[in-house]
């Protein structure tokens, strides 16, 4: 199959788990239950979902072993943009070409869904290792949990919001306050992805030391993408608007190296992530595409 169908059906399937997973809108009180819904469904690539199946499938997990903990990640990974999106903190008002959460349900309702969706993650993820029997599993799964937690606190992606938020508007073009904000803020909870999907399955130290290394090469390069499509990517494509890294003064991979020097620290990362994960001698041809992707992706 190929990388786009299987992606789409990676896709697919994870709705379909997301839809079962969380309440039906028509649940009391039914707004917060509208909001949460209405953003997950918002048409959002699953990128991070997709990193944790495909990297458990890798090391020998079936995607059904990993699905619910993949759908976790989507919906930390909603609550980090409906809160992003906010107006608090980049005040926009557009997100995968629809209205951002707090246009249509206010912004206190995005607050909350926000909340919710996170305290269901953990929800989901705490169920998922009170299921499991045996004990070696049940530690790899602890483990997972704790470095997803980890991920997003705030020595992991709020950290790297905060920065973000603290260095707007400062003036100062610091390549290590950059870097803080893109491993933390983006990247972590990728790492988390990919590391969750191995750890679930059967990873050795070794094999989980190189496919880590992988997770944060693609990150880092998943960022500078997206920093470079802020200024020339495709609002309608996007579905956001274009433009609000400069327009809020933020600290960008571009605004300090240009765009030529950013393209080519893309394509350095990606490269690097390659060399890893063939280093794990486990073939995943899925995953090699999808670090490609990266550098093409127009969304």
């Amino acid at each position: 199959m190929d990388f786009k169908n299987r992606t789409k059906n990676y896709a697919e399937d994870i709705d379909k788990a997301l839809n079962l997973l969380l309440e039906p809108k028509e649940q009391i009180p039914q707004i917060i239950h509208e909001s949460m819904r209405y953003s997950v469904f918002a048409g959002g690539k699953r990128l991070r979902p997709i990193l944790s199946l495909a990297s458990g499938e890798t090391f020998g997990a079936s995607s059904e072993e990993v699905m619910n903990t993949a759908c976790a990640l989507e919906l930390i990974h909603t609550y980090s943009l409906i809160h992003d999106d906010h107006p608090d903190l980049d005040n926009d008002d557009m997100r995968r070409g629809m209205a951002t959460n707090h246009k249509v349900f206010g912004n206190a309702m995005a607050i909350l869904a926000g909340d919710a969706l996170l305290t269901q993650a953990f929800q989901i993820l705490s169920s998922e290792a009170l299921k499991e029997q045996n004990p070696e599993k049940l530690r790899r799964r602890l483990q997972a949990n704790y470095e997803i937690a980890q991920a997003i606190g705030s020595r992991g992606m709020i950290g790297g919001q905060v920065v973000d938020i603290l260095s707007e508007g400062d003036g100062k073009k610091d390549s290590n306050i950059l870097r803080y904000i893109h491993t933390h803020k983006t990247g972590d909870l990728i790492r988390a992805s990919v590391r969750s999907g191995a750890l679930i399955g059967e990873a050795n130290e070794e094999e989980l030391f190189n496919i880590t290394v992988y997770a944060e090469k693609i990150g880092m390069a998943f960022q500078i993408t997206d920093d470079i499509l802020d200024v020339t990517g495709d609002q309608e494509l996007l579905g956001k608007n274009i433009g609000s890294d400069e327009k809020n003064d933020k600290l960008t991979y571009p605004s300090i190296y240009g765009l030529e020097k950013s393209k080519e620290m893309a394509e350095k990362a990606v490269k690097d992530a390659l060399l890893f994960l063939r280093k794990t001698n486990k073939e995943n041809i899925y995953l090699e595409n999808l670090a490609e992707y990266i550098l093409t992706r127009k969304n």
